[in-house]
């Protein structure tokens, strides 16, 4: 079953390259006593991912703060060190944090995965962006396959 606005984030945990190396970050980390932009991404380094939607929250992430975003999270089915590489390449710097579901758990715990395989992917997330206040969904914005609308960094910052 999908989450939908008013639920729970499920628990989960994500990896994230630390000072020491990769280190886990748990759901409730993420979002007890905040406001959270997640999005999620098919794969990092792909066309759309790197083109538009990851450089889209990484050039708006002093709007959407501003809106009262305490973090910005991008997620993608890739291990902590193909995130943390691609993160650097987009220059996410300290505005996005960089979520690694090496293993599509919390993609399958929200509902939210979608078939690669013939593109050599295996089960990756769909392309959504979600607001999450204090652990709570108030906000999912799911693209219909192919499209890119609804998950941008512009299309958050409207529903703020």
């Amino acid at each position: 079953m999908t989450i939908k606005p008013g639920d729970r984030l499920p628990d989960a945990i994500f990896m994230t390259m630390g000072a020491d190396g990769p280190m886990p970050v748990t759901t409730q980390d993420l979002c007890q006593g905040k406001t959270v932009a997640l999005f999620a991404v098919p794969g990092a380094y792909t066309p759309t991912c790197s083109a538009k939607h990851l450089p889209g929250f990484v050039e708006k992430a002093s709007e959407l703060k501003a809106k009262g975003v305490d973090t910005i999270a991008c997620t993608s089915v890739n291990d902590v060190f193909v995130m943390n590489a691609w993160g650097q390449d987009q220059n996410a710097g300290e505005g996005v944090l960089m979520l690694a579901d090496g293993n599509g758990d919390f993609a399958k715990a929200v509902g939210l995965t979608m078939d690669g395989s013939k593109f050599g992917m295996g089960t990756r997330s769909q392309r959504y962006a979600m607001i999450i206040k204090d652990g709570v969904v108030s906000g999912l914005f799911v693209e219909e396959p192919g499209d890119f609308k609804v998950s941008s960094a512009d299309y958050v910052l409207e529903q703020l």
